[in-house]
């Protein structure tokens, strides 16, 4: 085996991606500590600390952050917001275009793979219940069931006059439970764990998320992909058993029918490129047009 090979074979993209997992919790917890606080929501004081960590440049949430005084908006809150409030601003409409055109060149649901908090407590969740030999259902629920949470979310969020998914999202549970001692979503929290540990594999990221809906629809324009090597594919489905999102979306790649996993589900978390023993997927740039059916078929 070359060097190359050797080096290719060394890397993972699940350390990388978990390197960046930790990087945004630190990232926000980073002025809340420089401004001479604690974190979950408790002050330690000092005699040169900042009033408010607000006074940084920047500061905030994976709800809503202020860099260099811009205002900074999850598309999906702003989309609650206005569906709950009944009005339309335009700096609510720029303050989510810098995250949109972000997740929508690389990939919507790389927000799932490589930021979200609760995406990476369900990894350790999936590490513990292998080490506890806890079976689970695979897909107790259909992926795109989130698509249609989503809707619902943005119609009780009209109905009610609430942003509703932000009253107990689980995401506020981990991300602003640490920087402000926030319990929104504890109990969604703790029910998710539960869930995940003994009934569904990744049933919350999977099939309920409405936060991950939101990115399955975004995800289908995203430039960066898992392309496949057909000859150098053996078949050994070890791929669809690393996938973080669902194994189904793989299979056009493997069955010879795409040249790309094209699905907006795809996290481009790098599992199925790790767990690949031929180096048969990779990452690649672009949305490669599907390969023409053998002798003109459809």
């Amino acid at each position: 085996m070359s060097e190359a090979s050797d080096t290719r074979r060394a890397f993972r993209w699940s350390w990388l991606r978990h390197a960046v997992q930790a990087a945004a919790l630190v990232l926000f917890a980073a002025p809340v500590l420089a401004a001479g606080w604690s974190l979950f929501g408790t002050s330690v004081g000092g005699g040169d600390a900042a009033a408010t960590p607000a006074q940084l440049p920047f500061f905030g949430s994976l709800s809503s952050s202020s860099i260099g005084g811009l205002d900074i908006l999850d598309p999906f809150g702003a989309l609650q917001v206005i569906a709950a409030s009944k009005t339309f601003e335009l700096d609510w409409l720029l303050a989510a275009l810098p995250v949109l055109i972000v997740y929508g060149l690389i990939r919507g649901r790389a927000f799932c793979g490589w930021v979200c908090p609760v995406n990476l407590l369900l990894e350790i969740v999936d590490f513990a219940r292998r080490k506890l030999r806890i079976d689970v259902r695979e897909m107790p629920v259909p992926r795109h069931a989130k698509l249609w949470i989503a809707l619902a979310v943005l119609g009780l969020s009209a109905l009610t006059g609430v942003p509703v998914f932000e009253a107990f999202s689980p995401i506020s549970a981990v991300n602003k439970g640490i920087l402000f001692g926030a319990v929104t979503g504890v109990w969604v929290l703790l029910a998710i764990v539960l869930t995940e540990l003994f009934w569904g594999h990744r049933v919350w990221c999977r099939s309920l998320c409405p936060l991950g809906g939101f990115y399955e629809a975004l995800g289908r324009f995203g430039q960066v992909n898992v392309k496949i090597d057909p000859a150098a594919c053996i078949h050994c489905d070890a791929c669809k058993h690393a996938c973080l999102s669902d194994p189904a979306i793989l299979e056009p790649a493997l069955d010879g029918c795409d040249a790309i996993v094209r699905a907006g589900d795809c996290m481009a978390c790098g599992s199925c490129i790790d767990a690949c023993p031929t180096r048969a997927l990779s990452f690649t740039l672009g949305r490669a047009s599907k390969p023409a059916a053998p002798n003109g078929e459809e």
